[in-house]
């Protein structure tokens, strides 16, 4: 068995196109990105969200604020934004440097504008199965499997990783497909058995080659999410080995990534539907 690898970029391209269309139907869309300090790869990220939001005709705010910038600096700028009528959605880029603290800039977020999904509102509604902004990464894993028609409702699902920004809203998003699933991380015991019963696993813990293909049920759906920096290339959470195995895995690069973005942008287009009143919070359009 060779695994079919999920195309993230292809539909991600797709996706980016059909937002443009939307984009420009709405007349017009702004994001508002905050970026705190100068981590290199923090100003890489921000500027693969400027071009790609700049490709599908949304415009990007670029807010970037001294490393020295005091918490309440911090929060007083997420009040003009949100009080900002002219913008429609906001995302501060995480990590933040020390002594600022996410929790609180999150939350202090307009939910509708709060296009990651982080806010405590948007958090509170997943776990209630109600409509909002749902973290990025996790709602591109889950179009990328309805795209390659993976069977969730009854599956097994293992996700590795508890973060709030990928592992915890993923467990829940595959729950409400009607999956029954289990989540591991750094100080889960014996992790290859459970990975073993799997039919989907997603990896998101950041640790090169953690899923082995000795761990990989044979036809299995595998998610990488995973991306390091080893020397001059990147590499994921799964060994390239369980291509042997599974039935379908993603690749590093060109997998989750892509999805990634394009699911930010579709936020963002979703928070432009709410405040133009097209949409309500308590709506899910996808």
């Amino acid at each position: 068995m060779t695994a079919t690898m999920m195309d993230g970029k292809a539909l991600a391209a797709r996706i980016r196109a059909e937002l443009a269309e939307e984009v420009r139907a709405l007349g017009g869309v702004r994001l508002a990105t905050v970026l705190a300090g100068d981590d290199p790869a923090s100003h890489l990220y921000i500027g693969m969200k400027h071009r790609a939001c700049q490709e599908v005709g949304i415009e990007p705010v670029d807010r970037k604020v001294a490393e020295g910038i005091s918490q309440a600096e911090l929060l007083e700028l997420v009040d003009e934004l949100n009080a900002d009528g002219t913008v429609d959605g906001i995302l501060v880029q995480s990590p933040l440097p020390a002594p600022l603290e996410e929790p609180e800039v999150f939350a202090r977020i307009d939910p509708v504008k709060d296009v990651d999904g982080l806010n405590p509102v948007n958090l509170g509604r997943l776990v209630a199965g109600e409509g909002g902004h749902r973290s990025a990464t996790p709602l591109g894993v889950m179009t990328l499997l309805r795209e390659y028609d993976v069977p969730l409702e009854g599956a097994r699902a293992v996700v590795i990783g508890r973060s709030v920004l990928v592992g915890k809203p993923m467990a829940l998003l595959l729950q409400a497909a009607n999956a029954t699933v289990t989540m591991c991380h750094s100080r889960t015991r014996e992790l290859a058995e459970h990975l073993r019963s799997a039919d989907v696993i997603v990896a998101a813990v950041g640790v090169p080659g953690l899923v082995k293909p000795g761990d990989v049920k044979p036809g299995a759906v595998v998610v990488d999410v995973g991306q390091v920096r080893v020397g001059d290339r990147f590499v994921g959470d799964v060994d390239p080995g369980v291509a042997a195995v599974a039935a379908l895995l993603t690749p590093v690069p060109g997998g989750v990534g892509p999805m990634t973005i394009a699911s930010l942008l579709q936020n963002t287009v979703q928070a432009a539907r709410y405040r133009r009143g097209d949409l309500a919070l308590a709506e899910t359009p996808r």
